[in-house]
């Protein structure tokens, strides 16, 4: 390990889209990643001029064939020995299903030394009640759950592959054990919550407060503004929508001036361990933010768990159960993130502010005013907008490196992770008496049949034992049997 890096040598694989302009998805995350010491190779599933912010964009996808073509092309050489799996937007049910081989692939490969691989997934799937991807994408990603070790959604993704409601913070914490129980997934971010000032969440369809001008300091875009999660993750885009909502309680969201972020390892038995951060909410739409959390949260994670003593060597660097919320590994690293982004974004506002000052200076001088009535340069200074709040990420190595007023983002339990039932995200059997096992999609995947029970002789007409893998992708069976593998050597 070189004596400037904050962590191991590490081989990460970065499946995620990518821009030709300035950083966000995989651009933003292989340069913050490479500055922890992470040594980055990037697979991106869109190839696009610039993100969909600025309302015109040339580009293509990515089809999953492609993408499993470039895997096999490292595979053939011997170079998909990889630590870390970061993946992102996918545009595709294909691609997702593309991108389930490729993780199972790396995961069996180093199936012999627990620990070993570690699989952060951003399931970018959509905001505000509405999907960015296509509906049979949904399941897809239900499907990889099991085979992730940290997942990041938003708020409206939580309650999408949990299949609860999220209101408040007892609500949050039934969704996050459903991920932990049902999904058996180790560690768990939902990033931009609203919480009013009793720990309500503003729901993930509520509308906004309206825009208004970057030179107050108050600037979203404008409702026009077109959105796309290939681009621009959707726990960055602005919180209102120009389609209409349904009714609403009305809520003054002046009053909410933090976002918050909640995240949980889970414990032995899968309940939840919560811990909150807060931050300030700023004034500014940006892109790319989503990639730059996923992307600083991977090396933060690898350092923090590297401090505690054979962690590292634990399947999922999953804590032992007496280790607090607020202690944990994954709170460490979320306080480093968090600082360094509150700093980056904050210096990029001011930055936008004083360039946004000074273009409305020009138009002013040049007579088209304040009103812009003038299309053309209604769009000029839109572009320059987007242009002024780019975060340019290569200006601020010293903020991903050196995060400056940890103190302020220390992370705090929240008790009602302790206050959920247990029986809150069981998997139950059906009336046949099979348990579908979260391993495969829904009606397609792995499932068990209850030996000795009622569904048994139902199910017994033209059956043999073990019809429950009998649709489970090849893949999968292998990737579950080096989990079973790990956990009989550990």
């Amino acid at each position: 390990m070189g004596t400037d890096s904050i962590i191991p040598e590490t081989r990460v694989l970065a499946i995620a889209s990518h821009c030709e302009l300035r950083y966000v998805g995989n651009k933003m995350a292989t340069f913050v990643m490479q500055s922890l010491g992470c040594d980055v190779s990037a697979i991106n599933t869109v190839h696009y001029s610039n993100h969909t912010a600025y309302k015109q964009v040339k580009g293509t996808k990515t089809s999953a064939e492609e993408i499993v073509n470039l895997y096999e092309g490292l595979r053939q050489s011997n170079l998909t020995d990889f630590d870390v799996l970061l993946t992102g937007y996918v545009p595709s049910a294909q691609a997702v299903q593309a991108i389930g081989k490729i993780g199972r692939d790396i995961k069996f490969n180093a199936g012999t030394k627990p620990g070993s691989f570690f699989w952060v997934l951003d399931p970018v799937m959509g905001d505000n009640g509405k999907l960015y991807i296509p509906e049979d994408e949904v399941p897809e990603y239900k499907a990889l759950l099991r085979e992730a070790d940290l997942i990041l959604p938003n708020q409206f993704e939580a309650e999408l592959l949990s299949n609860t409601p999220i209101t408040d913070l007892k609500s949050l914490a039934a969704a996050i054990q459903v991920l932990h129980k049902t999904y058996q997934v180790p560690h768990v971010i939902i990033t931009s919550l609203r919480l009013t000032r009793d720990n309500h969440t503003i729901s993930s369809r509520a509308p906004s407060k309206p825009a208004s001008t970057a030179g107050s300091g108050t600037h979203t875009p404008s409702d026009t503004q077109h959105l796309d999660a290939a681009i621009s993750h959707p726990s960055a885009w602005p919180i209102s929508l120009p389609s209409k909502q349904p009714e609403t309680p009305q809520i003054n969201l002046d009053d909410i001036e933090n976002l918050t972020i909640i995240g949980s390892t889970a414990t032995s038995d899968f309940k939840p361990r919560l811990f909150r951060i807060d931050t300030p909410q700023l004034p500014l739409f940006f892109s790319g933010t989503g990639d730059m959390f996923a992307a600083l949260t991977t090396p933060r994670l690898i350092e923090a768990v590297q401090a505690v003593p054979e962690l590292s060597s634990k399947p999922s660097w999953r804590s032992p159960d007496d280790v607090p919320a607020e202690e944990l590994p994954l709170a460490k690293a979320v306080q480093k993130v968090l600082a360094s982004m509150q700093s980056i974004l904050g210096q990029t506002t001011e930055t936008c502010h004083a360039k946004m000052a000074a273009y409305d200076a020009r138009a002013a001088k040049e007579g088209r005013g304040d009103a812009e009535a003038d299309e053309e340069s209604a769009k000029k200074r839109h572009l320059a907008l987007m242009n002024a709040s780019e975060v340019k990420v290569v200006r601020y190595v010293k903020e991903l490196i050196d995060p400056p007023d940890l103190e302020r983002f220390k992370p705090r339990a929240v008790e009602e992770g302790k206050k959920v039932p247990k029986e809150v995200g069981e998997r139950k059997p059906d009336e046949l008496e099979v348990t579908h096992l979260g391993v495969g999609p829904e009606k397609r995947g792995a499932v068990q049949v209850t030996e000795g029970g009622e569904g048994e002789g139902k199910l017994a007409d033209g059956l043999q034992r073990g019809v429950e893998l009998k649709d489970v992708d090849s893949d999968v069976l292998r990737a579950e049997k080096s989990e079973d593998d790990i956990e009989e050597k550990s």
